[in-house]
């Protein structure tokens, strides 16, 4: 055999070795890219991945997104059965990652891997109103204490027993968290434990549960991946994550999920519940008119007129404005709205003042913070918002984002600030308490108007309950 003809003979299986590596990618990562999806084991709840009005939604929905296009594919989510088969399953690599709010732990670390830590919660022991404040771990005795099956809370309480041996408890092999919440709620059972993250969101649907005193320090919260020796995967998720938390994005998103659960207490929450019984239902056809012409969600428009006036069409501010929507004279001269004590003039007039609101922010800004900062336009003006927006970018912030924002517009109300500023002085907190209320009422107003569907849905499923002679299942709620 010739030289020349080795060479050529060396070339072709080179290139036919390379052509079968390219076709057939040897790690988890390139597998992953060549099928084009990622198969994700999640669970429902407000702190991951939920059915929002907008489609999905959920922080780990939204970190899952963000990683599939990281890669170059799409996210194929599994809501598993119980909490306790997620963990199974991704134990044994039945999906390529665990995203659904997973604690760290040690005994965890022995079947998964996890990636770099997002978030950090507290364990914690809800109560209802209903019932006297436990004090301390002595006082749980005195009712039924539920925890589900595989969380970490079992671990946590079982340390606590050691110095309290009359603790008990009862494991719940059906139901997550989120369902133990909601018997709670129901008064079926008097205390659980859950992740501070899920008690800031949930209680804002069930009012009457109550924080009474942690169980743990501080936990962090990750995803998990099955153990192997090809960690290709692992590191990819690594670099998202870190890149994620370098500009910021983490931050925002966690912002965009957490920042506003607070805003609402629980006597704005009673408040607001009796009053879309007694007042929005007069009012309701008038805001999905309005909401329907400027494509924008009615409950959202609706929240803002809470706001604004309670809903009453007779509301008047010291400073002169008026109706529902409260809009200023000079503002409804330029909607052309004649009476803004009419409801229809005013819900008209004030969704498409919110319309304009949203089309004159600048192209930089993206949705959600897009309206954020259009309903603090609505309430402080664009000149200030303006003005905030400046600030932040001198002070290192990103001025299309509403967590940085946020942060400055108070300034606005300083002598040190605003003095710099083309629009001068401005009540900057209110605006962004404004926005926060907004939200919250929106979150509510939309649990509430899916309260039917619950009910219908929780019906039947208690039917097919007894069908099965299985025990009750407790419907997902539609956050």
């Amino acid at each position: 055999m010739t030289r020349q003809r080795q060479l050529i003979i060396g070339c072709v299986v080179f290139l036919i070795v390379a052509s079968l590596f390219a076709i057939f990618p040897q790690n988890k990562l390139g597998r992953i890219q060549r099928s084009g999806t990622l198969h994700i084991l999640t669970r429902v709840d407000p702190t991951t991945y939920y059915q929002s009005p907008q489609g999905f939604s959920g922080l780990e929905y939204d970190l899952v997104t963000l990683f599939a296009d990281h890669i170059g594919v799409k996210a194929k989510f599994e809501v598993a059965k119980t909490f306790s088969s997620l963990l199974d399953e991704i134990s044994i690599g039945k999906a390529d990652i665990a995203a659904a709010g997973l604690t760290i732990t040690e005994q965890r670390k022995h079947n998964m891997r996890f990636a770099p830590a997002y978030h950090e919660v507290t364990e914690q022991v809800v109560y209802r109103s209903a019932h006297r404040r436990p004090k301390t771990i002595n006082d749980l005795d005195k009712g039924i204490l539920e925890v589900a099956n595989g969380t970490s809370h079992i671990n946590s309480l079982s340390v606590l027993k050691q110095n309290n041996p009359k603790l008990e408890w009862t494991v719940n092999n059906e139901l997550d968290t989120n369902g133990l919440l909601y018997l709670l709620h129901e008064g079926l059972i008097d205390y659980t434990v859950a992740d501070s993250n899920q008690i800031l969101l949930i209680r804002r649907f069930y009012p009457a549960l109550n924080i009474a005193f942690d169980v743990s320090t501080p936990q962090q919260l990750a995803w998990a991946l099955p153990l192997s020796e090809d960690t290709s995967l692992f590191d990819e998720v690594e670099r998202f994550f870190k890149r994620i938390t370098a500009d910021k994005t983490l931050a925002q998103l966690i912002e965009k999920h957490y920042g506003h659960a607070s805003s609402l207490n629980y006597v704005d929450n009673c408040t607001f519940r009796e009053h879309r019984k007694s007042r929005l239902p007069q009012y309701q056809q008038y805001f999905d008119t309005a909401a329907k012409e400027h494509e924008i969600d009615w409950r959202l428009l609706a929240a803002i007129g809470y706001q604004e006036s309670h809903w009453l069409d007779n509301a008047v501010s010291p400073t002169g404005v008026e109706g529902i929507m409260m809009l200023t004279n000079d503002t409804a001269k330029l909607l052309n709205i004649k009476n803004r004590r009419d409801p229809v003039e005013s819900i008209k007039g004030g969704a498409r003042y919110f319309k304009q609101r949203i089309q004159v922010m600048s192209e930089d800004i993206p949705e959600p913070d897009r309206t954020w900062f259009a309903l603090a336009s609505y309430n402080v003006g664009t000149g200030h918002l303006h003005d905030a927006r400046i600030i932040t970018q001198k002070l290192g912030g990103d001025p299309n984002k509403w967590m940085d924002v946020k942060k400055r517009l108070p300034l606005l109300a300083q002598p040190k600030w605003y003095q710099k500023t083309q629009y001068g002085q401005a009540r900057g907190g209110e605006p962004v308490q404004y926005v926060e209320n907004i939200r919250g009422y929106y979150d509510l107003l939309v649990w509430l108007t899916e309260e039917n569907q619950i009910k219908k849905n929780a019906m039947e499923t208690e039917k097919m309950a007894e069908e099965s002679q299985t025990a009750e299942a407790i419907p997902t709620p539609l956050y």
